[in-house]
């Protein structure tokens, strides 16, 4: 019998298209959730512990920084009133 290019284009498994399909019991799929759950809990608690690890990590800059400037106004001021009284 007589074939077309197109019909045996898309006869041809490396072009049709495929879907898997997987069948599995309700345990396996709880299980199944259950494992992805922990997972995602897992990751959100690494996360969570980087994301604080970051937060303290720029307040101790913040805080740094902060003293270096109340340190440099206390050297200006005396400078400014010494000025302003003159």
């Amino acid at each position: 019998m007589y074939s077309s290019l197109f019909d045996s284009f898309f006869t041809d498994s490396f072009f049709a298209p495929h879907r898997t399909v997987y069948v599995v019991s309700d345990s396996q799929l709880t299980e199944l959730k259950q494992r992805q759950n922990k997972e995602e809990l897992k990751n959100i608690a690494e996360s969570r512990q980087r994301l604080e690890a970051t937060y303290q990590s720029r307040i101790k800059i913040l805080d740094e920084r902060e003293e270096e400037l109340k340190k440099e106004l206390k050297v200006i001021s005396p400078t400014k009133k010494g000025l302003v009284k003159a």
